[in-house]
């Protein structure tokens, strides 16, 4: 792992991502490039030059008025931004990471961390965003739309950050987790770790062996696991290994057409991101 994205807003979960990120980059001896976007629609600014004109009619006095303020407004914001950053680069610092990068960007989230990926090994981002403490039993529409775009790992970090000495594998045997067992197997980022994993839904034969063979690559990669098949629905065996085992972390699928990987909204990956207290690695 070389790069690693990290989104932030200065929001209640900023220190979180921070921290996050530190334990990431310290793990995988990645850079960071930390991202604040301005999401401010500016779509009149440059359109209405009001300078010098003493004799305009009063519509076009409100729309200058509004130019002017939506101006000031994207300022404040600049400010703003720049001191989150700031905050940022010195909180990353005094957690040991030096190779730090940071931007300001105006425009969506979702379309610069597409764009920027292709360079990146993994995107860290907030539970929820500004609302957090407004809307505290959704996710923040950002995570959505990032896990649903990003072909890189998503690490969406929860309000407070551990340590991760141990961590829970949903696995169904499905392409996006089979991504995960791949990065698991090949990345340092959880080397040492115990794996706690766990197959929930229908269990049969098929299930079973899968599930074992899962286990036996795991060991062969260094990992101590220990390994679970329960049947139920997803959401409620997941949440009752995490509680039971105590994990610092969570690794899943998201998307696909198994309970595990479905779309995000009103899906098992959804329910897990937003009622976990712990940190969510997904993979798409």
């Amino acid at each position: 792992m070389k790069h690693i994205i990290a989104c932030t807003d200065g929001s209640a979960y900023a220190e979180s991502v921070y921290e996050t990120t530190a334990w990431a980059a310290d793990r995988t001896g990645a850079s960071v490039h930390v991202l604040h976007m301005l999401d401010f629609h500016r779509g009149r600014i440059g359109f209405t030059d009001p300078g010098g004109n003493v004799s305009m009619h009063p519509g076009e006095q409100l729309l200058a008025q509004m130019v002017e303020i939506e101006a000031r407004q994207l300022q404040i914001a600049r400010e703003r931004g720049s001191l989150i950053l700031d905050r940022a680069q010195a909180r990353l610092a005094e957690l040991g990471i030096a190779k730090v990068v940071t931007e300001q960007l105006v425009g969506e989230l979702v379309d610069e961390v597409v764009e920027k990926e292709d360079h990146a090994d993994l995107v860290v981002i907030g539970k929820r965003g500004e609302t957090a403490n407004v809307a505290s039993e959704h996710i923040g529409s950002n995570v959505e739309r990032v896990i649903r775009a990003s072909t890189r790992p998503v690490l969406v970090a929860a309000r407070n950050f551990q340590e991760v000495r141990s961590f829970v594998l949903a696995y169904d045997g499905g392409p996006s987790v089979e991504k995960a067992m791949e990065f698991l197997c090949k990345e340092p980022l959880l080397r040492g770790a115990h794996a706690h994993l766990v197959r929930a839904g229908k269990i049969d034969d098929q299930a079973s062996w899968f599930l074992h063979e899962a286990e036996a690559k795991l060991r062969r990669a260094g990992y101590e696991v220990s390994a679970v098949a329960q049947p139920g629905e997803p959401t409620e065996v997941i949440a009752e290994v995490v509680e039971t085992k105590g994990p610092q972390l969570l690794v899943m699928g998201a998307y696909g057409h198994s309970k595990i990987r479905h779309l995000i909204i009103g899906s098992t990956t959804t329910a897990m991101i937003r009622t976990c207290k712990i940190p969510v690695l997904m993979f798409r």
